[in-house]
Formats: C-alpha cells, structure tokens, sequence
C-alpha cells in the first residue's frame, strides 16, 4: 500500500479541473463554474482513496491502465472474476502492492460490491480496466467530494465530455433510460449507464447494493437520489475498448437496467425521503476520519455545492 504521507493533490495541482468547471452554464450538467472552482483550493492530506478495478481477462489492457493511475492513490484493487489469462501476474508486475480480491460470483455488479467491502480507504473509485476509463481523471472526483459532497459521477453527455467507444443502439439505451430517471426522479443526471463514479467509503452501505450485473451502475445513481444523497456530476471522455471483447449485453442488460427503474421507483412510491438540503457539507466525523489537527489541511468553506440530486418524494 501507498505511504499515507503521500499527499492527495489539490485543486490547483489537479490542472483540467480547472477547465472542467470551466463551463459558462451547463444547464445539462446542473453545474456552473463559480460551483465547481470555489469550493475548495486544497484537499485534506489524510484522505485515502481507492481505486477497484473488476477484471475478467483484462491483461492485455491492465499495462495501459495501471500505471496511470496517481501515485498518491492509497490502494488499488483487483477484483477478478476467475480470469483465465495472466491477469492476476500482469497486475502484480505492474503494481507490486495491488491488491487481488477473487470473486467466484459473475458479473460486474458483484465484483464492484466485493471490492467495496474490501476497501481501507476513506474514498472509494469505481474503474474499468479496459482502458475506456482514463485514471488521471480521477483527481477531479477526489476534488469535489473533498468540498463535501458524497457522490461524483462522470458523464460522457455533460461539455467536455464524450465517448469513443458507445454505439448508437447503446447511446440511445442510455438516453431513454436517463431520460426516464430524470421524470420519475427529479434528478438532472445526463448520463444514467456510466460507471465511472466515486464516492465516500460509507456511501455502498447507505445504498444497500444488491446487483450482480452492469445494472449496478443505474442502482447506484438511482438509489443515490433516493437516499438524499448530495451528488455532483464532472464531464469524463470514454474511449475505445483496447483488446478483448465488452462482457456487456444491449438487451440482457438494458432489461436489467429497466427493472432497477421499475423496482425503485415502487419503493420510492412508498417511502419519502428525507433530503439532505442543497450545499450540505459533510463533516470529519461523518467521512469517519479522525478529528483535525493543527497540521491538517483545512478546506475552504464552500457556499453552494452542485446538487444534482432533486430528492424524489412520494405523493400524498
């Protein structure tokens, strides 16, 4: 594991943050520039993350992966699906100190759940490892839920996003299904079927996940919302798959992802939320870290923060 003296970078070292806030108003995203810039201008030096990274026969892809992920990253795990090529050897040659977590259950949704219930961090990042997913992205997540949010999601839709690997029957999925999130929800999320996420290490536990498949990705987002969860969404750019073929099946999946919908909104029909009010910071206490010292790196108080989460309640 990485020395906890590595300290996380802040904003102004992050450099695209910058120009990923820079936005005049995207009204997509729900997010302006003075809300992504001015919420803090340095990061709390004893915030550890993790990276998870499911993998299934992932090793000609894991050397385009791995070694961009930041220095300063506290642990990266592997959590592999039984592969039957040099995944497992090709991680370790490249990151002496990953973590192996093996999962006899398939799908992507019990890998991520088995790596979240391995994690040591304080943060915890969902990455894919075909290299569609770029790793030097990840400060801009770490950015913004260190100004106090509890969830970052990335979206290939919001300005200065984009993907080079989504195909239209796909595109259109996605569109329909977060078209639908967004009427039943309330939510102003712009991109429903993305799994490029990250959050607070206590967040899998809030959201109760019980997914097995790539519909883990919709519960998440979903449930999020349900829970009065403060969400924020950054622009990512999703490339082409590298080597191998994707494990994703339009219609098997894209039905999955439709019964995640159906199942959560009769909850929510049954249950109002309580929502945590826009621009809600949350405490060293509740992240569960240690009480500040003197040497700690304070942040800077926020004044809004980007809330794309709109609470759903139930009416009567």
């Amino acid at each position: 594991m990485a020395d906890l003296s590595i300290r996380v970078p802040s904003r102004t070292e992050v450099g695209d943050l910058g120009a990923i806030g820079a936005i005049d108003e995207c009204s997509t995203c729900g997010l302006s520039d003075n809300r992504l810039n001015g919420n803090a201008e340095s990061v709390d030096d004893t915030i550890r993350v993790s990276v998870v990274i499911p993998t299934l026969n992932e090793a000609r892809n894991l050397p385009h992966v791995l070694p961009d992920i930041p220095n300063w990253v506290f642990e990266t795990i592997i959590v592999d699906g039984r592969s039957t090529d040099d995944t497992i050897e090709v991680a370790r040659s490249l990151l002496p100190d990953v973590r192996i977590v093996l999962e006899a259950k398939k799908g992507k949704g019990a890998a991520l759940r088995a790596g979240f219930a391995a994690a040591e961090g304080d943060i915890i990042v969902m990455l894919d490892a075909d290299g569609s997913m770029d790793p030097r992205e990840i400060s801009a997540y770490v950015g913004l839920l260190a100004s106090g949010v509890d969830m970052v999601k990335g979206s290939r839709f919001c300005q200065g996003g984009g993907s080079e690997d989504i195909t239209f029957l796909r595109q259109l999925g996605n569109m329909f299904f977060t078209r639908t999130v967004r009427v039943l929800f309330q939510a102003r999320y712009t991109d429903l079927c993305y799994g490029y996420s990250a959050f607070w290490a206590d967040v899998p536990d809030r959201l109760e996940l019980d997914g097995d498949g790539f519909e883990i990705e919709t519960m998440i987002n979903v449930r999020a919302l349900l829970r009065g969860l403060t969400v924020a969404e950054v622009p990512s750019f999703e490339h082409d798959r590298l080597y191998g073929e994707s494990n994703l099946q339009t219609f098997r999946d894209g039905w999955r992802v439709l019964k995640v919908i159906g199942v959560e909104l009769r909850r929510a029909r049954k249950t109002r939320v309580a929502p945590a009010p826009i621009g809600a910071r949350r405490t060293r206490a509740q992240h569960g870290l240690a009480e500040r010292t003197d040497a700690d790196i304070d942040l800077t108080e926020a004044s809004e923060l980007p809330s794309l989460a709109v609470p759903y309640e139930a009416a009567g």
